[in-house]
């Protein structure tokens, strides 16, 4: 079975997490590293994507700062969103030429793992026509978020991914149109379940369904076991 190595980066800039993913993505093009699936937690940054609208974040720069949360335009699809304490980040660094090259199969099989995720605590989520992430329903009210995605491919080989709220303070998204859909309100799962939810407990079942959706065999690294492993990685990120 194709293995895939999974790095718990904790907490992490969003600038340095994407420094190194496309140093990973560099070094997977070449075959200096198997796929590997980048776990983490971001202090508050909002991000927009290339097919974003600046429009869609509502707080003013000032406002910004007085809350301590960066801005920043990235390189993936999709277009606003947050990230925060509380979420659970991926981005998985996988060649999809050695899986499926489709796209499209992909976002939904990163659905999947996190509909698979909530399941596994009792909470029931939905795709929804047209738009990507997972949601819930919401009794009287319109659907509610609890997982959103956005993804870059370049020849092949993925990178960014997807956010799930675990524990997230929901009133940060008040700072956006989240993925530019007005009107349609985030959610967490310690909202969902109404009690506190830890990262441990959620983190090996994402780990799990990712491995089993994507048919890879998952083993445990650090970020230091990968750097020293794969000697080219650190050349690649220098010539990246």
């Amino acid at each position: 079975m194709k293995q895939c190595l999974v790095v718990d980066l904790g907490r992490i800039a969003y600038a340095e997490a994407c420094a190194l993913q496309h140093a990973l993505v560099a070094a997977r093009k070449t075959g200096a590293v198997p796929d590997v699936l980048l776990l983490c937690e971001h202090p508050h940054v909002i991000t927009l994507g290339r097919n974003g609208k600046r429009e869609h974040l509502l707080a003013s720069d000032h406002l910004l700062r007085q809350m301590g949360v960066e801005f920043v335009e990235a390189d993936r699809g999709g277009d606003i969103t947050y990230h925060g304490p509380g979420q659970i980040v991926g981005y998985p660094i996988v060649k999809l030429s050695e899986i499926r090259r489709d796209v499209g199969w992909y976002v939904r099989q990163l659905e999947e793992t996190m509909i698979r995720a909530a399941a596994d605590f009792g909470v029931t989520t939905r795709r929804v026509e047209g738009k990507t992430g997972v949601w819930v329903d919401t009794p009287g009210a319109d659907d509610e978020k609890l997982g959103a995605i956005g993804v870059h491919l370049s020849r092949w080989v993925t990178s960014h991914g997807f956010a799930y709220n675990v524990s997230t303070d929901l009133r940060y998204f008040d700072l956006i149109v989240p993925c530019g859909i007005a009107g349609k309100r985030v959610t967490s799962l310690e909202k969902l379940l109404g009690r506190t939810v830890k990262h441990e407990e959620v983190t090996p079942q994402f780990v799990r369904h990712f491995g089993d959706v994507f048919g890879v065999e998952m083993h445990a690294a650090t970020r230091e076991e990968i750097e020293q492993s794969y000697g080219a990685l650190n050349e690649v990120s220098a010539h990246a």
